[in-house]
């Protein structure tokens, strides 16, 4: 639910919550709330796409690193 999705970017330390797009650091968002937020909801409903989706750009981090960050940080949202 949308709770867990915030408790998720917020708790995130290698990922960055930035809508940048192209930037060689590992990026997370929720597009509904910040880089799409001006689509009307209806485009939304058609896709399937909700305020649960999280978009990662992975970036030059260490794949270990991404990986271990995501995991603690959807651990703690559950």
């Amino acid at each position: 639910d949308e709770r867990n999705v915030e408790r998720i970017l917020d708790s995130t330390k290698v990922f960055s919550y930035v809508p940048n797009i192209g930037d060689s650091r590992s990026l997370i968002v929720n597009p509904t709330k910040v880089t799409h937020r001006e689509v009307p909801a209806d485009y939304y409903d058609a896709a399937g796409v909700g305020d649960n989706l999280i978009r990662l750009s992975i970036g030059l981090e260490n794949v270990d690193d991404l990986i271990s960050d995501l995991d603690q940080a959807i651990a703690g949202a559950y």
